[in-house]
């Protein structure tokens, strides 16, 4: 109960002095703030521009819009670049300026984290599911997985996201129950509901991903066993053989980024934490914002589509460049032809990996 009353007196005075009890999470030294500083920032801006990149190549391309599979890429970049700058600028702002707001619009910035990372973890989760379903139920995946579908199920995880993210704003704060020694005003019991519905987020990404794997493996032996023939569905079986490959990455990074951070806050409703643990857990978070800088590479950047769609807005852009002479005339046709055809090659490249987890 010492936590309780130190809290409620955030941003009052105690026996008549200045009183603020963040000071006691904020436990880096000068050194500490300064690497936090250099990589944070950096981090925070290259994972906001990689990810606003892969919106818009999703977005200014009709094709790639109306397709579920793209969807969901679509809410993993928009929920991690709202990771980047709302986790960037709070945890400088608080680690290394040493910033203190009012309770509510603590509360505030501290749900605005969580909502855009639970919510990066969601669309993860869809997304394992959509490779799941494609994979699975070839034939009828279209059918199984309308745009509509697919559009009420991302509002859904977004709505839960912030309910979830957004208890503590609402009254669910550290008083009467203890607070956590890692997050200012939020309660143990919270941190331990909030951990449990991460943990199933996780573990569906784990199992959904797990079976694809498993299928894959299976078609790896399959493809060793007929090495010198064709099977019918070989090229399926090569599909789900490289697809294998992207997930294996896909768990790892999870792991490495994730882990370290959600152990050390189960450690925390264990037991009390020195400075030292609190300042390891404080770097093990900026694991999640290199998740979140990393997504865009492992998403969106290996499906031929949405490199055919750059590739198209950069010949857009060079076409339109080239078209202005000094004296705004257009250049000879050539170039335009030549780009168009180009244009067409790049499209053609990516309708030919198939109507089926061409984003694999």
């Amino acid at each position: 109960m010492e936590g309780c009353s130190v809290m409620k007196a955030a941003n009052g005075s105690r026996d008549g002095l200045d009183f603020n009890p963040m000071k006691d999470y904020m436990i880096l030294s000068s050194q500490q703030k300064i690497a936090v500083a250099v990589l944070c920032t950096p981090l925070g801006l290259l994972s906001a521009l990689e990810n606003l990149a892969v919106l818009y190549l999703i977005l200014s391309s009709r094709r790639l819009r109306r397709k579920p599979s793209y969807l969901f890429i679509s809410s993993l970049a928009a929920a991690d670049f709202l990771a980047s700058v709302v986790f960037a600028c709070n945890f400088v702002n608080f680690h290394v300026f040493q910033g203190v707001d009012s309770k509510p619009v603590f509360l505030l910035k501290i749900g605005s984290v969580t909502l855009t990372f639970t919510a990066s973890v969601g669309s993860l989760l869809l997304t394992a599911i959509d490779r799941y379903l494609c994979l699975r139920y070839p034939p009828t995946y279209k059918a199984l997985l309308t745009r509509g579908k697919a559009l009420v199920t991302l509002g859904i995880t977004w709505v839960l996201s912030a309910l979830v993210s957004y208890l503590p704003l609402m009254g669910w704060t550290c008083c009467p129950s203890p607070c956590s020694e890692l997050f200012p005003l939020i309660p143990n019991n919270y941190l331990l509901g909030w951990l449990l519905f991460i943990t199933f987020l996780f573990s569906g990404i784990i199992y959904t991903y797990g079976h694809v794997l498993w299928k894959a493996h299976q078609h790896a032996a399959s493809l060793a066993e007929h090495q010198d023939g064709q099977v019918p569905g070989m090229t399926r079986m090569r599909l789900d053989v490289r697809l294998a490959k992207t997930l294996g990455v896909v768990l790892a990074v999870l792991f490495i980024c994730w882990f370290p951070a959600l152990a050390l806050m189960v450690y925390s409703l264990a037991t009390p934490l020195s400075d030292q643990v609190k300042k390891v857990f404080a770097f093990c978070s900026l694991l999640c914002l290199v998740n979140s800088m990393v997504n865009p590479i492992i998403y969106a950047l290996r499906s031929g589509e949405i490199r055919a769609s750059a590739y198209r807005r950069l010949a857009c852009w060079r076409k339109h460049l080239r078209g202005l002479g000094p004296e705004g005339k257009e250049d000879a046709p050539r170039s335009s032809v030549s780009e168009t055809e180009a244009d067409g090659r790049a499209t053609q490249w990516a309708d030919s990996r198939g109507p089926y987890c061409s984003d694999c």
